[in-house]
């Protein structure tokens, strides 16, 4: 007869087999990241490089409508013209059914580029009928002349021809070069080969030009592109009437230097844009201001992680060593996941980055307190069986709040446009490595650490045999916080007017993104005093030109839309004052597409709402759900306000810094509502504030390092990292407080009121009285921070 094994060693087993595969998976994830991250360097945006992008709309006419296929071929087109321009790595993608987004890097030009981009290009040539006497007669007075498609244009000299209907397109051209004729003294000229069809064509406008005597306007040939004469040479007296000129070639000549030469040859060969096109954003960044982003942002990311690390050692000892190697396993996984992808890195990107290092923390936050919990309630037999059972209870809160920040991501990435957008990529990315890092590779060597018999021997060295100084502070005063949560709901309903009346009082400061316009940041060689630049612009002609100080030294000058010759005057007036002026970034915003993404952020601000509320609502109850938006609400009108009263700029930077502190914030509120719905599993009948108040003190000691390791990873990036950063940081740091305040005395509260109102009970809640806010968490001698009386009363 067999004997059967012991349960224990049938346990012990099992858990060994999981602890192997869960290796296995680690040293898998970490291979492949690191064969990834030696092999496919990750694309840097062009904040981090500098360069130019320039978005392009285009836009219908009487015969083509500018709908995907159109914007399609124009991309091609626009392609080609990049190519010939010699930009290395150059991308140009179709964004949305009508917009062509086109990044150069190292372009510091974007004048140059826009107008090469810009240009339709429409190549077009005419037999002339004569001189003009009157040039608004261009088809207006001639009805029958403007049936037959003449039209009237001065040709280089500025004399006004009346032209016949074109005869050729750019799509009868082959080719086109620019070649420097030494022989016959010409110059700079622009030869253009035509293909079958266009030939023939050719050789019948040029024969019936020959016809016309010598010096005759009718001899002549206009060649026009994009409704400009750019050439208009009479047929050389050798050409006999009717012949015309032959072989499929002709030589356009003028005043062509080698630069307008190539670029009227890039023109040309690069074909006609089936629809015209209208640039509505475009941005210069400085090589060196990108350079000195990523390192503040390098900087920012190492002192934050270091501080972060050495906050988490001293509070969980070994635990808290283990998870720094796991951090740092994190940050390798989470370079690798972006160029596996093919993220581009943006500026605010790389603060995503640093940021997902608060997430990892506080998974690891949420396990360790977990295991603590677990041990001191004497139910666990060693430290290892304390750390699973940490790991099984704090999985479900650590899935919903990533989630909700995974539905921040979500929303910036398809509704956020440029660097915010990349925020958004690398944020999602940073919440599933740091998932990756905390459940896998931190549990992993946890558990290996916490089975070795020198750390048995030891449990102190752990971090997690005491309960910790917030949690004894709790055990030692008891208090019963949600006594009368009418009280703390006002207390939140102040704070939120006060700052809310900002918005009324300030008005909120919209950047160029949401109110279209140009933003120009200027480094001078004199330090220029905002108020001296704000009269000379005024004395140029910009008297609703806004000039701060950025940076060290910095001048940046907000206007309305300008053009590229405005923004010369501009440049002029600052150098004037400033000695040598480097402009280290330049944007330029549309009126249309400020509108579109002010219209976009609110869909966004309601989308991230909506969302969490359904989440929030199928995952818990209607009830938590709701209580839990309000405070996020209570947070984002907090926010703004704060930033209305500062006067600080609500652009897509404070966009993603909304988003993610509606999405971080609401992490605090997930793992309250998850502890009550625990507690509530166990005794349905116990009084629902009461439960209410054991969860927030249950939860509060990770809440409190939590945040504490976010302070820290934010006040580096406010600190240290780039201007642009310093207000993404302090909105999240604001919105860290707020977060961490409303999830404890709002959505709490909250939920108790609405609680009672639906279940009609607020009389025992009164009887709770002082001292009477934890309980036990069920029938087992599991206890947390509890006077012995309520224990005696909850049996």
């Amino acid at each position: 007869m067999k004997r059967s094994r012991p349960p224990s060693r049938t346990r012990s087993r099992s858990r060994s087999r999981s602890l192997n595969v869960r290796a296995l998976l680690a040293l898998a994830v970490m291979a492949a990241s690191v064969a990834i991250a030696l092999t496919m360097p990750v694309r840097l945006g062009l904040d981090l490089r500098g360069g130019t992008q320039i978005v392009l709309e285009t836009k219908s006419t009487e015969t083509t409508k500018a709908d995907r296929e159109a914007t399609d071929r124009t991309v091609e087109v626009l392609r080609g013209r990049i190519d010939a321009l010699g930009v290395a790595e150059p991308t140009i993608v179709r964004s949305g059914e009508n917009r062509v987004v086109v990044e150069l890097p190292g372009v510091q030009d974007p004048k140059k580029a826009a107008d090469v981009l810009g240009r339709t290009a429409q190549l077009t040539v005419h037999s002339v009928l004569g001189p003009a006497e009157n040039p608004a007669d261009a088809g207006e007075g001639d009805t029958e002349a403007a049936k037959d498609g003449e039209r009237v244009l001065p040709d280089e000299s500025g004399q006004s021809l009346r032209l016949k209907a074109a005869t050729l397109t750019g799509q009868d051209v082959k080719g086109a070069d620019a070649r420097f004729d030494q022989q016959n003294g010409a110059g700079w000229t622009v030869t253009v080969d035509f293909k079958d069809s266009g030939s023939d064509r050719w050789a019948q406008v040029t024969g019936e030009a020959a016809c016309n005597p010598a010096g005759d306007p009718k001899r002549r040939v206009a060649i026009v592109l994009d409704d400009k004469i750019i050439s208009s040479p009479q047929v050389d007296p050798s050409v006999s009437c009717g012949a015309g000129i032959t072989g499929g070639s002709t030589q356009i000549t003028g005043s062509f230097d080698d630069a307008e030469a190539r670029e009227l040859a890039l023109l040309i060969k690069g074909g006609a844009l089936p629809v015209p096109v209208e640039t509505i954003e475009q941005r210069t960044i400085g090589a060196t201001l990108g350079d000195e982003a990523i390192n503040a942002g390098a900087w920012a990311a190492v002192i934050g992680t270091a501080l972060t690390a050495l906050f988490i050692i001293v509070v969980y000892r070994l635990m808290g060593a283990l998870a720094t190697v796991a951090l740092l396993c994190y940050g390798l996984i989470s370079y690798a996941a972006l160029a596996a992808v093919g993220a581009t890195l943006t500026l605010p990107g790389l603060a995503g980055f640093v940021l997902a290092i608060g997430m990892a923390v506080d998974a690891n936050v949420l396990v360790f307190e977990r295991a603590r919990e677990e041990q001191a309630a004497r139910t666990r037999p060693s430290t290892r069986s304390a750390l699973t059972a940490g790991f099984r209870s704090a999985f479900s809160a650590i899935a919903d709040s990533n989630i909700t920040t995974l539905i921040a991501a979500a929303l910036l990435f398809f509704l956020a446009s440029g660097p915010v957008k990349g925020f958004g990529v690398t944020l999602g990315i940073g919440v599933l490595a740091s998932m990756v890092s905390a459940l896998v590779i931190t549990r992993v060597l946890a558990e290996f650490a916490a089975s070795r018999p020198a750390v048995f021997r030891r449990p102190g060295i752990t971090g997690i045999s005491t309960t910790g100084p917030v949690r004894d502070a709790l055990l030692r005063r008891n208090p019963f916080l949600m006594a009368r949560p009418r009280r703390w709901l006002a207390a939140s309903l102040i704070v939120m007017v006060v700052a809310g009346s900002g918005i009324l009082v300030r008005g909120l400061n919209f950047g160029i993104e949401f109110t279209g316009g140009r933003l120009i940041e200027y480094s001078t060689a004199d330090q220029v005093d905002p108020d001296r630049a704000r009269d000379a612009l005024a004395d140029a002609g910009f008297p609703r030109a806004v000039v701060q100080s950025s940076g060290d030294g910095d001048l940046t000058v907000r206007t309305e839309e300008l053009t590229d010759d405005e923004a010369a005057t501009v440049t002029k007036a600052v150098t004037e004052l400033g000695g040598e002026t480097e402009k280290v970034r330049d944007e330029l915003i549309g009126p249309s597409l400020g509108e579109e993404l002010r219209r976009d952020a609110l869909i966004a601000l309601g989308l991230a709402l909506a969302a969490q509320l359904a989440y929030l609502a199928v995952r818990f109850r209607l009830l938590f759900g709701t209580a839990a938006v309000s405070a996020l609400a209570h947070d984002v009108v907090i926010l703004v306000g704060v930033f209305a009263w500062l006067g600080k700029p609500i652009d897509g930077v404070f966009l993603a810094a909304l988003l993610t502190v509606i999405g971080y914030s609401v992490n605090d509120s997930v793992v309250l509502f998850d502890r009550v719905r625990e507690l509530l599993g166990k005794e349905r009948k116990a009084p629902f504030a009461r439960l209410t108040n054991d969860a927030i003190l249950q939860t509060l000691p990770r809440t409190v390092n939590t945040g504490m390791g976010a302070v820290l990873i934010l006040a580096s990036l406010a600190i240290l990292a780039d201007d642009s950063l310093t207000d993404f940081a302090l909105a999240l740091l604001i919105g860290v407080g707020v977060g961490t305040y409303s999830s404890v005395f709002t959505a709490s509260p909250l939920a108790i009121e609405l609680h009672d109102r639906g279940t009609g009970s607020r009389s025992t809640r009164r009887k709770g009285g002082k001292g009477q806010g934890a309980r036990r968490t069920g029938k087992t001698d599991k206890q947390v921070p509890a006077s012995r009386t309520e224990r005696q009363e909850a049996l």
